[in-house]
């Protein structure tokens, strides 16, 4: 026996989906109902416990034989059921998740999704949904249903639960062709170790916060009726007809919208607006998240979702710290906050939910007699596409830890470019370049990244795309390089180097090899012709409206991926060496790790770690910069 398939029906009364696993097997009344399972290819046999039956010995000791790989689909689910129903923790190193194997070819991470795209036989079966919403959750009235209640349901539940383990054993033998290489089953095990360790939460701070969101929502509400006289003054329709009684029309109340028209007008109907706009502040989301996902240790577990792109980025999960407020509070507002003081927030400051969504980041906090050291890498993306490039202006500029947006002015002016300081006016100009333009962007992009906002002339946006491009030829260079790499390798099914990356076809795979050794999958590639009558590149994968379609795609967004990819994989192998070096990582941010280490651990010491260039980016200049705190903040 060399492997364990598995797939568990289970029992909880906590919502998985809002609340997490770690905190859904703390339910007094979790349960595991049906245990699916097969060895290797056998045939797939269901244990139903609710109804009494036992785990067979050989499965018992299975699970606990470090040699046996235990496979499962979202295999987090299943292993941190089992720590929890054999009282026993269940390592994720001997764990492979037929899920992460999914996204490593960029195919969809859902069982049904996968199968579908796969042609398989043996798909999912559909009524899994009602069955699971029947018997893996309480009733209308709180109440568990028995299998007893409901025999005919059970027994297709049992059918379901089988059907399970054959579509994850039939999508593993399909993706036998392109295994997931050790190192990243490594990185995923650490992933697992780091979702399990989870991060401390200010449990105070975060009550506080949502009683005061709570009561000062009521107070903006009742203050909006006293104005309006409305009974709803949150309702679209209900404001725009009082607006209109004042003579203002308004086609959308979306904030940007409501924003604007509160610098043109006064009096109540300013008043009306900018309670809207308090009102509509969903910061305490957040809060709440942290509150319904919360353990008994305290903290806060399977916040990150490996692989959660195509280029194995990670995603956020239940609290979604991937997309937390840009902005940081400082002690003393988060002093108000921990101690529930509104009064002097609104006395100090002008918006109460602009200083509870600032003092967000506060409320994950190190252990008890721990402390954070917060590390991240310096414009991580921008020294790897200059590197990738052999951009030397960038990289020399890197090397000093020069400001990029002043560097880019300067090549694209051609005049010496010192924040606050000479020329200093056209560092928005290379800003706003450096934001929108690395991968092909051009005037769209510039607006999109907000140039008008940043006082830039609409009619000067093509002369700074010119320039940017300009400066940067061996950027633009490696766009179009890459681009006819990506189609000699489609059209001519033979594999082409460049800058260390080999471009492939192989088993309906477009197939991009980085320098790291692992690789970046696309489905079902094919050439066509784009609008402009050119040649253009499209596959299938999942779009931005999470749909299975057809995606056209060039060069300089290969490029984006390419970059971004190795960004990551940067990423991964410091969170590695943090981790063996005895620096554990509660939580890691875009490009930053946050560790709770003892008083002693210095920061220097953490960023020396981050800093170390792996030996298949040779040439590639880093630099990571940290700081300690009590709590998670900005710089």
């Amino acid at each position: 026996m060399d492997s364990l398939h598995i797939d568990i029906e289970t029992y909880s009364s906590v919502d998985l989906t809002k609340a997490g696993v770690h905190r859904y097997v703390e339910a007094p009344d979790f349960d595991i109902a049906l245990f699916g399972y097969a060895f290797d290819d056998d045939e797939v046999t269901c244990i139903d416990l609710a109804s009494g039956e036992k785990l067979p010995d050989k499965v018992l000791k299975a699970l606990k034989d470090p040699k046996i790989k235990k496979v499962a689909f979202n295999a987090m689910f299943e292993r941190v059921c089992l720590t929890k129903y054999l009282g026993q923790y269940m390592t994720p190193e001997q764990w492979h998740c037929n899920m992460v194997h999914s996204l490593y070819l960029a195919l969809p991470g859902s069982l049904a999704a996968v199968g579908a795209v796969l042609g398989l036989d043996r798909q999912k079966l559909e009524e899994g949904k009602k069955l699971i919403k029947l018997f893996a959750m309480p009733d209308k009235n709180g109440n568990r249903v028995w299998p007893q209640d409901r025999p005919e349901e059970w027994k297709l539940y049992k059918k379901y639960n089988i059907r399970d383990v054959e579509t994850e054993m039939d999508i593993g033998k399909k993706f036998m062709r392109f295994p997931v290489p050790d190192e990243v089953w490594q990185e995923y095990a650490l992933d697992q170790r780091i979702n399990d360790l989870g991060v401390r939460l200010d449990s105070t701070l975060v009550k506080n916060a949502i009683k005061m969101d709570e009561e000062s929502k009521d107070r903006y509400y009742a203050r909006a009726q006293a104005l309006t006289g409305l009974e709803n003054p949150n309702s679209p329709i209900q404001i725009k007809e009082w607006l209109q009684e004042k003579g203002i029309e308004i086609d959308s109340l979306s904030k940007e919208a409501v924003a604007d028209l509160v610098t043109k007008t006064e009096g109540d109907v300013k008043e009306v607006l900018e309670l809207r706009l308090l009102l509509s502040k969903s910061s305490v989301k957040k809060y709440q998240a942290m509150e319904v996902c919360r353990c008994s240790d305290e903290r806060a577990h399977g916040l990150l979702q490996f692989a959660g792109t195509r280029t194995l980025r990670w995603a956020g999960r239940l609290i979604q710290v991937q997309n937390l407020p840009a902005a940081s509070g400082d002690e003393a507002k988060r002093s108000l906050v921990k101690t529930g003081n509104t009064e002097a927030v609104e006395l100090l400051y002008d918006s109460l939910p602009e200083v509870l969504s600032q003092c967000i980041r506060t409320a994950f906090i190190p252990a008890e007699g721990k402390k954070f050291v917060v590390a991240d890498y310096a414009q991580i993306e921008a020294r790897t596409l200059a590197w990738l490039a052999g951009e030397k202006w960038r990289q020399e500029l890197f090397k000093e830890n020069g400001d990029i947006y002043c560097g880019s002015a300067s090549q694209m002016f051609h005049v010496p470019v010192v924040k606050n300081g000479e020329n200093g006016h056209l560092r928005k100009s290379g800003k706003i370049a450096e934001l929108a333009l690395g991968y092909g962007g051009s005037v769209g992009a510039m607006v999109s990244m907000g140039a008008i906002k940043m006082g830039l002339e609409e009619d000067s946006l093509q002369e700074i795309v010119n320039k940017w491009r300009g400066a940067n030829k061996n950027i633009v260079k490696l766009w179009w390089d890459v681009d006819k790499a990506v189609i000699t390798a489609i059209k001519e099914k033979k594999p082409v180097t460049l800058k260390g990356i080999t471009f492939y076809t192989a088993s309906g795979f477009l197939v991009i090899k980085l320098p790291s050794g692992r690789s970046m999958f696309y489905a079902r590639p094919r050439i066509t012709l784009n609008t402009y009558g050119r040649e253009s590149v499209s596959y299938e994968g999942v779009a931005a409206n999470h749909k299975w379609e057809r995606i056209e795609s060039y060069g300089p967004k290969f490029v984006e991926n390419i970059t971004q990819a190795i960004a990551r994989d940067i990423l991964a192998a410091a969170l590695m060496r943090l981790w063996n070096a005895g620096y554990p990582v509660v939580m890691h941010v875009h490009d930053e790790a946050i560790c709770e280490v003892p008083e002693s651990v210095t920061v220097d010491e953490v960023c020396s770690l981050m800093s170390e260039i792996p030996s298949w980016a040779k040439g590639l200049i880093l630099n990571a910069a940290g700081f300690e705190c009590k709590f998670y903040q900005k710089d």
